[in-house]
């Protein structure tokens, strides 16, 4: 085997010193990055831990069941609040059905007040048609009455003149067919 020979370029100095400030510089950098890195997950786990015991303190723990609490009678009063709700439209409802019933009602009353007022009027003008037609019912008795009286006294007078006369007899016997006649054309005339 032969010999080899190694080739090195060479550095100048000051070539070789700036790129070793440079390795040691990023070096120191990493380093630090590092070192802050730790820093902060010592400090954040440090927080962590601060924070749990703090959250699982008894005050803390107070304070969860009082927000817990809270939360439950919160959705109890808005489950009661929508009951009331529900209950008030489901009373407006009534209300409105209530009224609508009113307001047939009352022009069903109105309708039956006028019926009444003119059944009211008929009944008067009834009444005063029947003691008109009592009036002339009296009347027309009274007539009769008269008429028959006429006629007893023309009948005792037809009697004793048929007694007295015979000629008279045929003149009383002519009077009787017309006092019918006469109560019908009088009885007429009233009506």
């Amino acid at each position: 085997m032969a010999p080899t020979l190694f080739h090195y370029p060479l550095v100048p100095m000051d070539d070789f010193l700036k790129h070793e400030r440079k390795e040691r510089c990023k070096l120191l950098v990493g380093a630090g990055v590092v070192a802050l890195l730790v820093i902060v997950a010592l400090a954040l786990g440090v927080l962590l831990i601060i924070y749990v015991k703090r959250a699982n303190s008894e005050a803390c723990q107070e304070g969860h069941r009082a927000v817990m609490e809270c939360r439950n009678v919160t959705h109890f009063l808005q489950q009661e609040l929508t009951r009331a709700q529900d209950g008030f439209r489901d009373a407006e409802a009534q209300v409105a059905t209530y009224n609508e019933t009113v307001m047939t009602l009352m022009a069903s009353l109105d309708k039956e007040k006028a019926h009444s007022l003119d059944a009211e009027k008929k009944v008067e003008e009834l009444e005063g048609e029947i003691i008109t037609l009592n009036q002339k019912l009296q009347d027309a008795s009274m007539e009769v009455e008269r008429l028959r009286r006429k006629n007893q006294d023309l009948s005792a007078r037809i009697a004793d003149q048929k007694d007295s006369a015979s000629s008279l007899k045929d003149t009383s016997s002519a009077a009787a067919p017309l006092l019918p006649i006469l109560l019908l054309g009088h009885g007429a005339r009233l009506l």
